[in-house]
């Protein structure tokens, strides 16, 4: 089979089950809404064509489907892509299988960066936004930074010691987050929001607010693309093919950082998203990160706006927190891997 047209077919597959998990996700939940209803209240929204609708739908369905459930979904969507990118770009520059935005601390540094931004600066606007962002990605940018000059101490960057930064540098991370947390008071509630990582309450407004970060970090990550690809074959090999590897290091880590902090600055921290979808779809689709990077987004968005609908349902009336979810399933996932990479089974 030809490859470009086994690729053409995954991104048609994805974009079935995208689709069909959006309108899903739309009619599920606390109070369940006709497939035909939800197809009809969106077109009511297009000008021309919906003046010519008859309204078939109550405005409590309205209200739900389009202020509650659309921008949550969305926001899930976009969430679950951004981590993806940023896990297959931490792979890619650590040369790490096991590196991904939780792992590495990149969210808890996002998630301590929005913490200081709650605490210390409510409601003042940069550009227009709030400060959450801005300082969700300093943090997340900041602690990358940290953990890999710390794994590098000695010389190379091994995956051990990768490993053991990133969890040591989280910890007394977690520790601070613990300790704003303790003297936040009436701030409490919004931190312990980040530590779950959930989309409950989430509208629009956090869609406009990811929407600028996380575009901005898909471009840089695009632009690396083929220069990440010949980097996985050595950081000497890179050098004499004419890539400045510097300049590379230094774009995908602002690249994944910005990623990681549009993610963790709407929806707080949601683990294993960036570990577990970069492997499942570099096990269908191959290395090549020009294939693996628009497939890991849309993989990632699926899998988060599902993992979010169950989240919602699943304990009805009331919603387990997405965070927790993810963790399940990507804890097990994580030892899966841990184990066959001891074993010298596993190779990038």
């Amino acid at each position: 089979m030809d490859i470009r047209d086994k690729g053409a077919k995954i991104y048609v597959l994805l974009l079935i089950l995208i689709l069909f998990g959006f309108f899903v996700s739309l009619g599920v939940g606390a109070v369940s809404v006709p497939l035909s209803k939800i197809f009809n209240i969106i077109l009511s929204r297009i000008p021309v064509l919906g003046d010519k609708l008859v309204p078939d739908w109550s405005a409590s369905q309205e209200v739900i489907i389009l202020k509650l459930r659309l921008p949550r979904i969305i926001l899930a969507f976009l969430t679950g892509a951004e981590l993806s990118l940023a896990g297959v770009i931490y792979q890619g520059i650590f040369r790490n299988p096991l590196a991904d935005p939780y792992i590495i601390g990149a969210s808890s540094g996002a998630s301590l960066g929005a913490a200081l931004a709650i605490l210390l600066f409510p409601g003042i606007k940069i550009l227009g936004l709030g400060p959450i962002p801005l300082f969700a990605f300093l943090g997340a940018l900041l602690t990358v930074i940290i953990v890999y000059v710390i794994a590098g101490i000695g010389g190379r960057v091994s995956s051990n010691t990768l490993l053991l930064a990133g969890i040591a540098v989280s910890s007394f991370i977690s520790a601070l987050v613990s300790f704003l947390m303790y003297f936040s008071d009436q701030k409490l509630h919004q931190i312990y929001f980040w530590l779950l990582g959930s989309f409950s309450s989430q509208g629009w407004k956090e869609v406009y607010i990811n929407l600028p970060y996380g575009a901005l970090g898909f471009l840089l990550g695009m632009y690396n693309l083929r220069a990440l690809n010949i980097f996985q074959l050595g950081e000497d090999t890179a050098f004499f093919t004419g890539v400045d590897i510097e300049l590379l290091k230094k774009l995908n880590l602002a690249a994944a950082s910005l990623l990681t902090a549009s993610a963790v600055s709407v929806s707080g921290v949601i683990g294993f998203v960036g570990l577990i979808i970069p492997h499942v779809m570099r096990m269908i689709v191959g290395p090549d990160h020009r294939k693996l990077y628009p497939m890991s987004a849309m993989a990632g968005g699926l899998y988060l706006m599902i993992a979010d609908t169950i989240s919602r349902i699943i304990i009805a009336p009331t919603e387990l927190p997405v965070g927790i979810l993810t963790a399940l399933f990507g804890g097990p996932f994580f030892l899966y891997l841990l184990l066959r990479k001891s074993k010298k089974d596993y190779r990038l």
